[in-house]
C-alpha cells in the first residue's frame, strides 16, 4: 500500500530523528528471512536498545540528503529489501545484534552502515565492529583490570597478617 504525502513527511522526520540520534546505524539485506524471524530480531534487538525498521530506501536516501552531516554518505548501497538498525546508546551494539542473529538466519546479510560522523562504513567493517566488546563489557574490563593490583595488595597483606597472627598464637602456646 502506497503511504500519503503527509505519512511520507512523518516517516522522513523519524528516520531523521533515528539518524541523528544514532550511534552506528546498521544496513542489513533481509531477502529470504521470513516474518517471523524478523519478529524475533526485533525482540532480541529491543532488549540492548536498539531499533530495527524496514523502510523504504527512497525515504532514507531523502532523509540523509536533508541533513547536513549525513548529506555526503555513499547511497549507492541502498538498492533492494535493506532493513536498518539504529542505536543511540552504544557504537557496536546495532551491529552485534545483528551479527548474533545472522548465525541463525543466514538470509541475512551485511550491506554496511552508516556512523554518527556521517560516514558510509563497509559490511566487513561493520562484521569487525560486532566483534568488538560492547561499552558496558568495555567498563567493567577496565575496572577489573584498575583493581587488580589492589585486590593482589590486599590478598599479600591478609596472608602475612594471618602468618603474623598464627606466629603469635604458637608462641602463645608454647
Amino acid at each position: 500500500m502506497a503511504l500519503s504525502r503527509i505519512k511520507k513527511n512523518e516517516v522522513l522526520d523519524e528516520v531523521s530523528n533515528l539518524l541523528d540520534a544514532s550511534k552506528l546505524t546498521v544496513l542489513a539485506a533481509y531477502a529470504g528471512t521470513s516474518v517471523k524471524e524478523l519478529q524475533e530480531l526485533r525482540k532480541s534487538a529491543r532488549e540492548n536498545s536498539t531499533h530495527v525498521r524496514v523502510i523504504k530506501n527512497r525515504l532514507v536516501i531523502k532523509a540523509l540528503q536533508n541533513n547536513e552531516r549525513f548529506k555526503a554518505v555513499d547511497t549507492s548501497a541502498l538498492k533492494g529489501q535493506i532493513l536498518y538498525a539504529f542505536n543511540s546508546e552504544d557504537e557496536v551494539a546495532s551491529a552485534q545484534v545483528l551479527a548474533k542473529f545472522a548465525k541463525t538466519a543466514p538470509t541475512l546479510q551485511f550491506v554496511g552502515g552508516i556512523s554518527s560522523e556521517g560516514a558510509f562504513i563497509s559490511a566487513d567493517d561493520v562484521k569487525a565492529l560486532a566483534l568488538l566488546p560492547g561499552k558496558n563489557q568495555l567498563i567493567a574490563e577496565v575496572l577489573a583490570t584498575l583493581s587488580s593490583p589492589l585486590d593482589g595488595v590486599m590478598n599479600g597483606l591478609s596472608g602475612n597478617l594471618h602468618a603474623l597472627l598464627d606466629g603469635v598464637e604458637a608462641k602463645a602456646k608454647a
